[in-house]
């Protein structure tokens, strides 16, 4: 079927693609999260085990082969959760495209589609960071907020395919709202690492905690590591997101007649362009490269929530194009 250039066949597809990648990442956040409760109870036996035969190695006769047996179980069910999540980033990236055909437009004139893309760039940049072994447990702390994302915005925030109003008819529309959702996706895995550091430099990392959560921060990479990622992180989106805005400023001239009039997205967006800025500063200055930095990347990332969503849908304003 289609009707006034839109194929509602492949919009259905679109809209099934997304209700299973849903279900193959929460799949994946599951069998993740398995792994991650016995991650540490199975690092201590392999300490164990390493010490008996460093004890024991004088006494073993040469040329005996010693049977190390399969991987732990909880590492096999990481390994499938990990393979899921990739099975879920490909049916996402097939949602969008499909959108983008049924639509035969850049799929992304809509909150719907602004998140759906944001979470497929922060899910691809977490696959690229956290591709070592060591790291895989970060996994459930980003599949968590993309999960949050991605129900408010099938849920809420879901517009019909249709095509997008006159002022978002522009070939500034790919340009722009692709270059911020790819920064946009990239902050998410920052704000995450630098929340997970601020745990393990916390309280909840000493030998005396107890509790759940300081269960979990101990099976957490060291405070180095997840600053590291943070930093790398951010290094790569600020310019990214950076170019949003100028290109959304060159966007704005074109639309109505000057580069910045302190609308209320365009605030928001330079103050969290600002603050990450600052977090760079900082992340480069004696004395500000622990916890002081990191509090200021996490008030990047909430001014980006805050931009994403009360912006868009309270506030009324040029940028009001949420579509529902």
């Amino acid at each position: 079927m289609n009707v006034e250039g839109i194929d509602f066949g492949l919009a259905r597809y679109s809209d099934r693609a997304f209700t299973s990648s849903l279900v193959v990442l929460v799949v994946a956040l599951l069998l993740l999260a398995i792994e991650l409760a016995y991650a540490h109870s199975r690092k201590s036996e392999s300490r164990e085990l390493v010490t008996a035969g460093a004890v024991a190695s004088d006494s073993v006769t040469p040329g005996v082969v010693v049977d190390v047996g399969r991987r732990p179980l909880d590492e096999r069910i990481g390994q499938a959760g990990l393979a899921a999540v990739y099975v879920g980033i490909g049916v996402l990236l097939g949602c969008i495209v499909l959108r983008g055909l049924a639509t035969a437009r850049a799929p992304w004139g809509n909150m719907y589609e602004f998140i759906n893309l944001t979470c497929l760039s922060g899910l691809v940049a977490a696959a690229v960071v956290l591709r070592h072994r060591q790291h895989r447990t970060l996994w459930v702390f980003v599949l968590v907020p993309v999960l949050i994302l991605l129900t408010v915005s099938g849920r809420w925030l879901y517009t019909n395919a249709a095509p997008v109003m006159p002022a978002l008819q522009s070939y500034w529309l790919p340009i722009h709202v692709s270059v911020v959702s790819l920064g946009s996706g990239v902050f998410l895995v920052a704000g995450v690492a630098s929340v997970l550091f601020l745990l393990k430099m916390s309280r909840l990392s000493r030998p005396e905690a107890k509790g759940p959560l300081a269960r979990v921060v101990a099976r957490l990479p060291d405070a180095q590591t997840l600053d590291r990622i943070a930093y790398r992180t951010t290094i790569f989106a600020f310019p990214v997101f950076g170019f949003g805005v100028i290109f959304g400023a060159i966007w704005a001239e074109e639309a109505w007649g000057r580069y910045w009039g302190w609308d209320p997205k365009e605030t928001v967006s330079f103050i969290a362009w600002v603050i990450y800025a600052a977090y760079l500063h900082a992340r480069s200055t004696a004395g500000w490269r622990d916890r002081k930095a990191a509090w200021i990347n996490v008030a990047g990332f909430a001014s980006m929530v805050f931009n994403l969503f009360f912006i868009n849908l309270v506030i009324a304003g040029l940028h009001s194009y949420a579509g529902v």
